[in-house]
């Protein structure tokens, strides 16, 4: 799959499951995994938290 933010290739394991987490491997940005209409994946932006550390 592309990565819709450097366009950079994204390896998707063959036993990947709907909710997974791949990363970019060029720009590091990290999607989720989803199932669309026709049954293939999609990808999902996913928000990361960062920890705030009691502040």
């Amino acid at each position: 799959m592309k990565c819709p933010e450097c366009d950079g290739d994204i390896p998707i394991p063959k036993d990947a499951l709907e909710g997974e987490i791949v990363t970019c491997p060029d720009c590091g940005a990290s999607f989720e995994l989803h199932k669309k209409e026709d049954g293939s994946f999609g990808l999902r932006t996913i928000q990361v938290v960062g920890e705030d550390w009691g502040e």
